[in-house]
């Protein structure tokens, strides 16, 4: 569970291990079945735990600035055989009215570990101690409203509002809260956080353990000085902590930064054995289950092994609801298959464990596999071994010599594929004898992530509108987002959001909306026609400009970091691939000669290919333009010498212009460009960059 103040100014928090939904990115525990009432009561008060050693508060300085000054935080996580406790404590000096919410004191809990214990909560005036719990009581939610979310966890809030607090006040509040999840065995893991921007204050980190229960540690060098050991723990002190920021620029894995890590998992074999059991469990089938029969139907209907993995997946995704399921200590514990396909609902560990009885049962080899489905799993071979890094587990099939990536979660239109859905780099498959951390191979997109395609029909005339058609062809998770959105819709409802949303400047009037999912190319593809206007600009001597939607570049950033930051630091760009197809039906009684554009360019900066290429044919002008990072992470030389290059980029908007007296047509230099509606750019939209990458 995450252990975090109860404002954004209190940046200490403790993060142990759990298990959570790629939907959902949280990390949640539930209520086990015959829990004591107490656990449902809510919090219990009781003494500051023996294992605490509370700071003593630092002195509010007379020039202190900010809306509080934090006297005293202290976050401290204690191991036993039970499970973990975490304290959280605080004396924070009110400064100014917008910190007066801090006093409402908010606690979440899972009821399966028990409940939370409030050590005191008190404010300090004008040398007068007073106990708030004398005048006020906590409230207990069950915060099943977030049903919406698709989550079912059974997590208890226990909120209390601090009656008359006051600007100059001091508030005084100690808790703790405890995690056990069976899953776990016993073991420990997770990590210890100061963040990146505390209020000024003092603040305390502490992890200590009972004897037999010494993890092990890493701590990143940015902790080290700050490290007081102890016979049975590590405590790590901070007064008026200093800002950090990583390296500019820097790939994400430079961000790890006041962290201490700890694990009772020697390796990543170690946490691909113990998790795995659980999985060959939850996908055995008993000799009568339902699955079997469908197992049967699903080979009697196909024959090819891909095939029928293709109908398994597709079994799980749309007949099987998605809904986070964290109750009965199932935070990392996947339902059975046959549970799941009983109730027709579950989360990524029910529906991977249900998608592996299936292919199972059809002779097809799979395993578990863990992810982080957030983006952020660069360095991961760097970290301590804990399954606290993973939010997420798909399939991994082995068919016919090839690998496939089975995600249940998925909608119903994401079959098997090469690659997981998510951009991952690192993943652990879950295995009995064990798996080390796999690097997925960083790979150059070949499609775009999204393609935008303006046809623009002005042959009415300069002043008059035009007939336009914009078609956006949008892949990955964002595509999938627009599947869920639209799908969701019809089409005469699409339609009048559209009106309602884009009429305007640009879009005159909308005609037809229309909207499809092509599953083959996993493209979520949306077409909006009507008509709208041309903003050609006007010159003195009767000619006219226009520039190209999507046509133009912003010239990079220069890549320089200050004195004080690394210089052997790589610089990083978020892998991504766009393309911008345009045609301009020009107008009537015009020529060829009379038209140029602005020039084509095709170049490498930063590890970024910009190109933009022209044609006039036909009564048209086409352009295509894309940007594709094709170098994610460049050396500090590399970036020098792009910086030098910068002055030079072209980055004009894209004109077209035309001119009554012209000589020549002085479109382009000689490229092949398809027109919008001349070329298959869902199929093949290799027309948007070369296979190579510019100068």
């Amino acid at each position: 569970m995450t252990v975090r103040g109860v404002m954004a100014f209190a940046l200490v928090s403790v993060l142990a291990a759990g298990g959570a939904e790629a939907q959902t990115g949280r990390t949640q525990t539930g209520k086990a079945a015959g829990q004591p009432a107490e656990a449902e009561r809510g919090p219990i008060t009781g003494p500051t735990p023996a294992w605490v050693t509370r700071s003593a508060p630092l002195a509010v300085p007379d020039n202190v600035g900010g809306p509080l000054f934090m006297r005293r935080q202290d976050v401290v996580a204690h191991i036993t055989d039970q499970g973990q406790a975490q304290y959280m404590g605080y004396q924070v000096r009110i400064l100014q009215s917008n910190a007066l919410q801090i006093g409402n004191i908010a606690i979440a809990w899972d009821p399966a570990a028990g409940p939370p214990i409030v050590h005191g909560i008190h404010v300090l005036r004008d040398g007068q101690t007073i106990d708030v719990m004398k005048a006020a009581a906590f409230e207990v939610l069950r915060r099943e409203d977030k049903l919406e979310e698709a989550m079912l966890d059974g997590t208890l809030t226990a909120v209390l509002r601090v009656p008359d607090l006051r600007v100059g006040d001091e508030l005084d509040v100690e808790w703790t809260t405890f995690s056990k999840d069976p899953t776990m065995g016993g073991k420990a893991s997770g990590l210890l956080v100061l963040g990146a921007s505390p209020a000024p204050g003092r603040y305390h980190l502490g992890l200590n353990w009972d004897a037999g229960h010494k993890p092990q540690l890493k701590i990143s060098p940015d902790m080290t000085a700050a490290l007081k050991p102890q016979a049975n723990g590590v405590d790590f002190d901070f007064d008026n902590p200093a800002t950090v920021s990583p390296p500019k620029d820097a790939p994400p894995r430079y961000q790890w930064q006041r962290i201490v890590e700890y694990s009772d998992f020697g390796d990543w074999p170690s946490v691909s054995r113990h998790f795995a059991p659980l999985y060959v469990k939850a996908a055995a089938l008993p000799p009568a289950s339902p699955l079997r029969q469908e197992a049967a139907k699903i080979a009697a209907a196909h024959g090819m092994p891909l095939d029928r993995a293709a109908a398994a997946l597709k079994l799980v995704q749309q007949d099987v609801r998605y809904i986070y399921v964290g109750l009965n200590g199932g935070n990392l514990t996947p339902a059975s298959a046959d549970e799941t396909w009983q109730r027709r609902y579950g989360d990524c560990k029910g529906k991977t464990a249900l998608l592996l009885a299936l292919l199972r049962e059809l002779g097809i080899e799979a395993e578990p596999v863990l992810i982080n489905s957030s983006g952020t799993d660069d360095g991961f071979d760097q970290r301590l071994a804990g399954p606290q890094l993973f939010d997420h587990v798909l399939v991994r099939a082995h068919i016919e010599g090839a690998t496939y990536w089975l995600d249940g979660t998925m909608p119903a239109v994401v079959p098997p594929a090469a690659r997981p859905v998510f951009p991952v780099q690192w993943v652990l498959p879950l295995t009995t004898r064990g798996e080390a951390l796999e690097k997925l191979d960083w790979q150059v997109a070949s499609v775009p992530d999204d393609t935008t395609l303006f046809d623009i029909d002005a042959r009415a005339g300069f002043d008059k509108p035009a007939r336009i058609t914009s078609t956006t062809i949008t892949r990955g998770v964002a595509g999938l987002q627009q599947q869920m959105q639209f799908s969701a819709v019809t089409p005469g409802q699409m339609l009048d959001a559209f009106r309602q949303q884009m009429t305007g400047d640009f879009w005159q009037a909308i005609d037809n909306v229309q909207w499809r999912f092509d599953q083959k190319a996993q493209a979520s593809i949306l077409t909006i026609a009507g008509t709208g206007t041309v903003d050609w600009d006007k010159d003195d001597d009767g000619g006219r400009s226009f520039a190209l939607p999507g046509g133009g570049f912003s010239p990079p950033d220069r890549r320089v970091r200050s004195a004080d930051q690394p210089r052997d630091v790589p610089f990083y760009a978020k892998p991504e691939y766009s393309c911008h197809v345009t045609t301009v039906r020009l107008p009537a009684g015009t020529e060829a000669r009379q038209w140029s554009s602005k020039p084509s360019f095709d170049t490498m900066m930063f590890g970024r290919h910009y190109r933009r290429a022209w044609e006039m044919r036909d009564g048209t002008i086409r352009m295509v333009r894309g940007a594709r990072v094709e170098r994610p992470e460049i050396d500090a030389a590399t970036a020098e010498r792009d910086n030098g290059r910068i002055a030079a980029f072209d980055n004009s908007m894209a004109y077209i212009f035309y001119a009554p007296k012209g000589k020549k047509p002085a479109v382009g230099r000689g490229e092949t460009v398809p027109a919008t509606d001349g070329h298959d750019w869902i199929a093949d939209p290799s027309p948007c960059m070369p296979s190579t990458g510019g100068a």
